[in-house]
């Protein structure tokens, strides 16, 4: 699937009556950390050919507007380690009403040869569209940004930004555990992550959250918000059972596509963007699921309240860490280098310091057509640590007598309907996300 690392004989470019190469640069899509630094290596490159770079404002909607800037020397200069993006964001689809002319025209015009994008899976897609009508008279390479770590990269290789907005997430969420503890109340943290649960996992685990709910885990299943619910209520009272009045839950935004489309009426308003996607930041997953626990725990007599915080626009536009910044260097770089060497069609990809590519045919799934989404392995050894340290119900909580009279005690119920209304949870569980008793108890309790 992953090309080595190559060098084409160049083709020739397309010639100019002034005889000048010219590169386009444009960021699309939501903000991640290091996209500066990006525009910055692409630029400097470009200029170091002898290429006129012009930079596209505002994504596609500067190539439907023709609105452009130089992007010289002085402009990138230390830009790199700025957060944000110099040259502004949009969502916009090059091909609006389901036309690209505009778009086309406006590249014929500036007698752009080269363009270069920075975006997710939306932006690659717009990008092989306007390949694809151009022809020969345009080349174009892909630079893979996405805080939700999900496009098709090699195993371990990150697509910049993740690295800094996990970061500063495990910062705020280590924050929430040291207020949860305080003031003896649990926080439902919503984690952005449109379809994969790289960034809450990642987050949960390092911060140590309590519990962290990833959409992976019902990758065979359509699942309620009860079902979400119960987790989290496990954890709670699996904290209880130790003394431990606070906690901290992830729950990955993604976990709406896993629910079962009754479910969604529960949500008070389903909004859409340009490509006719759910909008998950404007649901209230979080909010719903707090309700409910705060009805368990009023139910119970226990004095606890559970809290929603989003976590998303905040790590967006985060500074980008040192390693963003190295590493988007090196991506800005190679997708110069390979235009420059005659590549066009596809995404560049920089793997423990070596160039490589992934073509835009070969990021698409065969059988949805859209770009493959690169999930969570929850059959790793990784996402097994996760697990096991989590304070979380697992098949040893049924098994000790000892246990599940307490657990069972705390939530009002007999053991025989604990096991019935929580067991389903714990039903096809591996033995090794179980812990020892004697683990459970190192955490600290309030």
């Amino acid at each position: 699937m992953f090309s080595a690392s190559i060098v084409i004989p160049n083709p020739g470019l397309r010639p100019m009556t002034d005889s000048t190469t010219r590169m386009a640069i444009l960021t699309a899509g939501g903000p991640a950390p290091g996209i500066n630094s990006v525009i910055n290596a692409a630029t400097l490159e470009a200029l170091n050919l002898g290429w006129e770079v012009l930079g596209v404002r505002n994504g596609f909607a500067g190539l439907l507007e023709d609105d452009m800037q130089p992007l010289g020397v002085d402009d990138v200069t230390w830009v790199h380690y700025e957060p944000g993006s110099m040259l502004g964001m949009s969502r916009t689809h090059p091909a609006q009403h389901g036309d690209l002319r505009p778009v086309l025209e406006t590249l014929k015009q500036r007698q752009i040869d080269l363009l270069v994008t920075i975006g997710g899976d939306g932006t690659a897609s717009g990008a092989a569209a306007i390949s694809h009508a151009m022809g020969d008279d345009l080349r174009v390479v892909h630079v893979p940004k996405t805080i939700d770590n999900d496009l098709p990269l090699p195993s371990g290789v990150p697509t910049f930004g993740f690295t800094t907005a996990r970061h500063l997430g495990v910062e705020l969420v280590q924050n929430l555990m040291k207020d949860a503890r305080s003031c003896q109340r649990w926080y439902a943290v919503v984690a952005m992550g449109r379809q994969a649960g790289h960034l809450a996992l990642g987050i949960g685990k390092a911060a140590g959250a309590n519990i962290t709910i990833i959409p992976e885990e019902f990758s065979k299943q359509r699942v309620s918000l009860d079902h979400y619910t119960d987790l989290v209520d496990g954890s709670v009272l699996k904290g209880l059972a130790l003394g431990r009045r606070w906690g901290v839950a992830i729950l990955a935004e993604g976990l709406v596509h896993r629910l079962d489309p009754e479910e969604l009426k529960h949500f008070s308003a389903i909004k859409r963007d340009s490509q006719g996607r759910i909008r998950l930041s404007n649901l209230e997953l979080g909010v719903l699921v707090s309700k409910k626990l705060n009805k368990r725990l009023a139910r119970r007599g226990i004095d606890m309240q559970f809290n929603e915080i989003k976590l998303g626009y905040e790590l967006r536009c985060a500074r980008p860490v040192p390693f963003d910044i190295e590493y988007t260097r090196d991506l800005g770089y190679a997708a110069t280098r390979f235009l420059a060497e005659g590549g066009t069609d596809a995404m560049v990809i920089v793997d423990q310091g070596q160039r490589s590519i992934l073509t835009f045919d070969d990021m698409h799934d065969p059988t949805t057509g859209q770009t493959s989404v690169r999930l969570v392995d929850v059959n790793s050894e990784s996402y097994l640590v996760a697990r096991r340290y989590m304070q979380r119900l697992t098949p040893g909580d049924f098994d000790d007598s000892k246990q599940l009279h307490r657990l069972a005690a705390l939530a009002e119920m007999t053991p025989e309907q604990f096991v019935d209304h929580y067991g389903y949870l714990v039903a096809d569980e591996p033995d090794e996300f179980t812990w020892r008793s004697s683990m459970q108890g190192a955490l600290p309790p309030s």
